[in-house]
């Protein structure tokens, strides 16, 4: 992608360096299914558990030096401006570019219809850090949490999408933040609400369901984002959107993980299914095109 001139996003946060680790301080807030608290890319090492409910920490008691901020969400920070955060390298820089953009794309297509945008801030951290739905964990992959409307990366995901998943690329990456956008877009248009309420009186297959329907319109309004970036578009990017997409597919991480598919146990859907609601938005570039019925 073509994003050399980009302006980066003024939402930026960072736990970098601050010592916060991923266990303990349990307590505070509940009431929300792990499946939506914490959505996820749809790589990590944490189970799913869309039926059930968990109790999630506060972020009062944070470890490490140095000095430390409250971002608007109320997570702990390293009080780093936007720009030296996102000076730090290039693939933090790229990241809070990518950010900026969907801000841009999504104040425009919210003022279409008359409402107003109103950005998630992107933390950066490292290795382990805290949100506003409980640890941050790298084996999780990035996510999205509604309770701080922030979205949360370790950009050594980016690596582990490269050689592990064989998904390398610009686009890639940048396919990995609109998806965590797309949940916050969710948020502000009352979806996530509205599938938290449905699978609290559905069986755990049923509620699997809806949440696969949850991370497919991620993938679709990642693909709306996309059309309107179609002109700071490189030769092979969509490819590469394409296999990210494929490999993070439920059904191809269980058959590397297990050696077979369990179709009712998928929480974000196949890798047919991810590629096709990409594709879906990236062809029509309309929010529309995305809309699923909940429950």
């Amino acid at each position: 992608m073509d994003f050399d001139d980009r302006r980066i996003s003024e939402n930026i946060g960072s736990q970098r360096g601050m010592g916060l680790g991923g266990g303990g301080g349990l307590g505070g807030m509940g009431g929300l299914l792990f499946g939506l608290v914490a959505s996820r890319f749809g790589i990590g090492g944490i189970i799913v558990l869309a039926i059930g409910m968990f109790i999630f920490g506060g972020l009062g008691s944070l470890g490490g030096g140095g000095q430390q901020a409250v971002g608007p969400g109320g997570t702990a920070t390293t009080g780093q401006s936007a720009a030296e955060i996102c000076a730090s390298d290039p693939v933090t820089r790229f990241s809070c570019q990518v950010l900026g953009s969907t801000e841009d794309v999504w104040s425009r297509l919210f003022q279409a219809s008359g409402q107003s945008y109103q950005p998630a801030e992107l933390i950066f951290y490292e290795g382990g850090g805290r949100s506003g739905c409980g640890a941050a964990q790298s084996a999780m992959g990035p996510f999205y949490c509604p309770t701080d409307q922030n979205i949360y990366l370790d950009t050594g995901f980016f690596r582990e999408l490269q050689q592990r998943f064989g998904a390398p690329g610009d686009f890639a990456q940048a396919y990995v933040i609109a998806h965590e956008v797309g949940h916050h877009v969710q948020r502000l248009t009352g979806t996530l609400e509205q599938a938290r309420i449905a699978q609290a009186r559905m069986s755990e297959a049923d509620a699997n369901a809806v949440q696969v329907q949850v991370e497919l319109q991620a993938d679709c309004y990642a693909g709306v984002w996309a059309a309107a970036e179609r002109a700071a578009l490189e030769p092979g990017d969509i490819e590469e959107g394409m296999r990210a997409a494929e490999a993070i597919g439920d059904d191809t991480l269980q058959r590397a993980g297990q050696g077979y598919v369990v179709p009712e146990s998928f929480t974000h859907g196949s890798a047919a299914q991810r590629q096709a609601a990409l594709q879906r938005g990236l062809r029509t570039g309309d929010p529309a095109a995305c809309q699923f019925t909940v429950g």
